[in-house]
């Protein structure tokens, strides 16, 4: 068979097949290595003595719908030089594995378009090996991200399984990497993340988090030259949820039957931006829950009116805003709206920060729904270092590796 063929098919080049034969589906190539590419493995010298052979069967890429397997006579080779006894190197396996290295590099492209298991049963491998093979890759490549560059940062949890079991990710929002992944949701999950900033000699300039009392004591005790930004999309939630747990606590109390089947099924008309009801039904539905009720009629038009601190034109123009929507909050002597009220003035600083630093945690939602999705179609993860490095490898737009 020609050596042109064994390299530019299996990546075979010191080698040359003395035979072919067929064995059930699979072709089976007989390789032998040549006498002037034998030499000793330790120090590379040619003055040896053979003291023994062993037949190795490694799997390469298949040929069609064939498997092709090569079957290499694997010298033994005694040194006389360095005294070492050893087999020869056999450059297109790597190891003592159980593929060729020509055989790995496709899996890896083919698992960008196809699940574990598709993978396997198309180059008659086990799921475990092609699995093994993805794991190395991932490895290899994404396992220590580079975080030299990293100057804005946005800090976030998702939810692994159910049971509140959560981990924490960290993603560099100037190129939607994620550069760290914690167990937990604590205080101490970034204490390995705080090492690495400080080991890199990096200055992170601004964070973005949500209002949760272990990332703000975090960032600001590790990072206290940092600006710290609260996510405007977590505040508006916050606004969100007062106003359902009041639309709730309102729809208890209504003895009236008439106004309870109003006010029932408004969530959606209460929650949406009033901007985007151009529905005149829906309209109508919503004017009449909140013209039979106060307290609901406040706090939705607060809720309305809490983006506007997000869309002036500076900072100080946005502080008057924040001061007049928390001076409102409180005249209307609604407890839910209170709360938000003492909430938005205790983190006034990190909502103003905004300004400072445009950035916010979308990139990381956006990274949690493609987590989700990655876990339903894989049903699951079992290791849970295979599943760490599969996000950190999500930022490649041609990466697909699933299930």
């Amino acid at each position: 068979m020609y050596t042109s063929f064994l390299y530019h098919a299996f990546g075979v080049r010191e080698q040359e097949c003395s035979c072919v034969r067929y064995e059930d589906n699979s072709i089976v190539l007989k390789l032998q290595t040549r006498k002037d590419k034998l030499c000793c493995s330790v120090c590379k010298s040619k003055n040896y003595i053979r003291s023994g052979v062993q037949i190795r069967r490694v799997p390469s890429v298949p040929i069609g719908s064939k498997q092709v397997i090569l079957e290499i006579k694997v010298q033994r080779l005694a040194c006389k030089d360095c005294q070492s006894i050893r087999q020869e190197h056999i450059h297109f396996v790597t190891g003592k594995r159980a593929y060729s290295n020509r055989l790995a590099r496709l899996v890896v492209e083919l698992s960008r378009v196809g699940t574990i298991k598709d993978v396997a049963h198309h180059l008659h491998l086990s799921w475990d090996t092609v699995k093994d093979i993805q794991k190395r890759y991932l490895y290899r490549n994404y396992n220590t991200p580079d975080i030299s560059q990293v100057r804005h940062i946005g800090i976030d949890e998702f939810a692994v399984a159910k049971g509140h079991i959560y981990k924490t990710i960290v993603v560099d929002l100037e190129t939607g990497r994620v550069i760290y992944i914690g167990d937990g949701k604590g205080r101490g999950v970034l204490d390995e993340f705080w090492k690495k900033v400080t080991k890199a000699g990096i200055q992170i300039e601004a964070v973005a988090t949500d209002l949760s009392p272990a990332f703000i004591v975090a960032v600001t005790t590790n990072l206290p030259k940092a600006t710290l930004v609260f996510d405007h999309f977590h505040v508006v939630k916050l606004m969100n949820d007062a106003l359902d747990e009041i639309r709730r606590g309102i729809y208890r109390e209504e003895k009236d039957l008439n106004k309870r089947k109003v006010i029932k099924g408004t969530r959606w008309l209460l929650l949406c931006n009033g901007k985007d009801i151009f529905d005149n039904k829906y309209k109508s539905r919503l004017d009449n829950a909140l013209n039979m009720n106060e307290p609901l009629m406040k706090a939705y038009y607060l809720k309305e009116s809490l983006r506007e601190i997000w869309t002036q034109v500076n900072k100080e123009q946005a502080a008057e805003v924040l001061d007049k929507w928390i001076e409102q909050a409180y005249e209307a002597k609604i407890p839910k709206l209170t709360t938000m009220a003492n909430t938005l003035k205790a983190h006034k600083w990190g909502i103003l920060a905004w300004y400072d630093y445009h950035i916010s945690t979308a990139k990381l939602e956006g990274i949690n729904n493609k987590i989700k999705t990655m876990k339903r179609q894989a049903y699951g993860y079992r290791d849970q270092k295979f599943f760490e490095l599969k996000i950190l490898a999500m930022h490649e737009k041609n990466y697909a590796f699933f299930g």
